[in-house]
């Protein structure tokens, strides 16, 4: 399964900073990573199954793409889950016991929605390989959405907010640096391809202030990593995500 939407070379892979209890020049926006994690896999949900009726049986290459795109946002949930589960969570269930039930609850959801992932991923295949199927799976990913939105409400409803106050204004947790750090350390989606994915969409204000979060060199390559990921998604959402 690719992992990589983009071509680039190999990159500096920084250390998980410790949190210092001076604060940064510029102050992490609070749980970006995990708010822009959730955006950009609503939004991929809801135009994919779009995607898949519009396959046409000669056009391998949309074909292609939509796969390599569909992998790439598997992973990232999978990464998502992973961070979660082995991160996040054990700090939670640490300094706010009373949210036990609910991460518990949570993390299994997690494995439940993988597996469901998984299925999808295989009709997915299937329908990139042969248009005539992609109307009925065009249905399943539709149904996966509906299943991944009640997942993400309960996380935003009833644990973000708590989160709030139980860490620090300034902490890096649950923030984008933090998120593409993690990236950089684990073995799936590159940081260059998350971030370009994360920010599609995102007002530009928005982006220049997330940007102002991360390190030079990221913010030095992302007008190109920006460009390429245009080239690449232009045939699957036509121009600006259209």
């Amino acid at each position: 399964m690719s992992r990589h939407l983009l071509s680039v070379g190999p990159t500096t892979i920084p250390a998980l900073r410790e949190e210092l209890p001076s604060a940064p020049a510029v102050e992490p926006l609070p749980f970006a990573g995990l708010s822009l994690v959730h955006a950009a896999v609503r939004r991929d949900l809801a135009r994919i199954p779009q995607a898949l009726r519009l396959l046409q049986p000669d056009d391998h290459e949309s074909a292609l793409a939509l796969k390599r795109h569909w992998d790439f946002v598997t992973a990232m949930v999978t990464c998502h889950h992973e961070q979660q589960d082995t991160r996040l969570w054990p700090l939670l269930r640490r300094f706010a016991p009373e949210l036990r039930l609910l991460l518990n609850w949570l993390e299994s959801d997690h494995h439940n929605l993988d597996q469901c992932f998984t299925r999808t991923t295989t009709l997915v295949g299937i329908a990139t390989r042969d248009p005539a199927s992609s109307w009925p799976v065009s249905y399943a990913v539709e149904e996966l959405a509906a299943r991944v939105e009640t997942h993400l409400r309960i996380e935003e409803r009833q644990l973000l907010p708590r989160m709030a106050g139980v860490f620090q204004p300034g902490s890096r947790i649950g923030t984008l640096p933090e998120l593409l750090d993690l990236l950089r350390l684990a073995d799936g989606p590159s940081a260059s391809d998350a971030l370009v994915w994360l920010l599609e969409g995102v007002d530009p204000v928005q982006i220049d202030r997330l940007l102002a979060d991360c390190d030079d060199e990221t913010v030095r390559h992302w007008p190109h990593w920006r460009d390429t990921y245009a080239r690449c998604t232009d045939r699957l959402w036509g121009p600006a995500g259209q």
